[in-house]
């Protein structure tokens, strides 16, 4: 079984939430730095919160920081584009008889959205939210518990993804683990090969 993440992976959402996260820290004066940048790459809502709380020293609830983020991705998710080739190598693999999911760190709610409004829903027997397991992607046991919800063995999955982190933790679960590159992240893409079994510039590639 095919399982893709969804921000960076099938559309191009990362953008949003570097911007989201630049404003968000300039309204308190704070910085948008490499180092926050990387901490925050595929969280959870709710663990992300929890961090730029502390990070930040912020006085605001978890609740609060997240209801300010919601607000300000607004309806990006009903505009966000495909990543190239991502429905040709839907497609192609759906063709081949492969069994296709989703396990994403996003918010369920701009997920549903983004995979409606591109009309992706078809093509997956399920959509697995590291937020309802409450587990970040860079934890291994976020990739033992989806595959346990969908019914295979770790090893028996093939995981796309862009976080080099999330590939890592995959990795150590016991997936094969396809990177992917992403721009927002080009400054790691070095660290790429090594956390993955094999590493792709485009979806083209799975074609």
């Amino acid at each position: 079984m095919y399982l893709f993440d969804l921000d960076g992976t099938l559309i191009d959402s990362n953008g949003i939430w570097a911007n989201v996260d630049r404003t968000f820290l300039a309204r308190r004066g704070l910085p948008y730095t490499q180092e926050y940048r990387d901490g925050m790459a595929h969280m959870i809502f709710p663990l992300a919160a929890q961090f730029t709380r502390e990070y930040g020293n912020l006085s605001e609830s978890c609740e609060d920081i997240m209801a300010e983020w919601m607000a300000l991705a607004e309806d990006s998710y009903a505009h966000v584009a495909l990543k190239p080739f991502a429905r040709e190598a839907l497609d192609k693999l759906k063709a081949d008889g492969e069994r296709l999911a989703v396990f994403t760190s996003a918010v369920p709610e701009h997920c549903d959205t983004a995979l409606a409004v591109h009309g992706l829903s078809p093509y997956f027997e399920r959509v697995v939210y590291a937020h309802e397991l409450g587990i970040n992607k860079s934890d291994p046991e976020a990739f033992r518990r989806a595959a346990e919800l969908l019914g295979v063995a770790p090893e028996d999955c093939i995981l796309v993804d862009d976080s080099v982190r999330s590939c890592r933790a995959a990795r150590e679960a016991g997936l094969t683990v396809i990177g992917i590159f992403d721009a927002v992240f080009a400054d790691v893409e070095r660290d790429m090969p090594d956390a993955c079994d094999r590493f792709i510039h485009s979806l083209e590639d799975l074609l």
